[in-house]
């Protein structure tokens, strides 16, 4: 038995491969922001800019809000992925494909408590402080 063939390598130069990926990434951002879950965690960013901003929150506090809101719509993107390839592949009920799918969802509930968990905090403990 022959040992299978490795896939050939790219002979892209290594700065097409990037401008290739950065579109497959926007490609990505923009389907994520035509589904209405995510739509709604862009809602909550919006919110929590201003709020932050009316309080005052700091630089570090407001790069910390950031990262995790961006965390929130990577798990929402993967969370859509998960939702698209079980819908494909298993059109039809099943326990497996519920379970994948809940799990998603779980994780996107997870991002948001942290992500409003922190901004609660923050926006606390600075309007206890004044």
């Amino acid at each position: 038995m022959t040992p299978p063939t490795p896939p050939a390598k790219s002979t892209k130069p290594v700065h097409l491969h990037l401008f290739a990926t950065l579109g497959y990434s926007i490609a990505g951002g923009r389907f994520l922001l035509r589904q209405r879950a995510a739509q709604l965690q862009v809602w909550l960013g919006v919110v929590t800019s201003i709020a932050f901003a009316l309080a005052g929150v700091g630089l570090d506090q407001w790069a910390v809000m950031l990262a995790l809101f961006v965390a929130s719509l990577a798990v929402e993107a993967l969370n859509s992925a998960i939702e698209l390839t079980v819908d494909r592949l298993s059109p039809e009920i099943s326990e497996y494909g519920r379970d994948a799918k809940d799990l998603g969802s779980f994780a996107v509930f997870c991002a948001l408590v942290i992500f409003g968990g922190h901004a609660l905090w923050v926006l606390a403990a600075v309007l206890l402080t004044q």
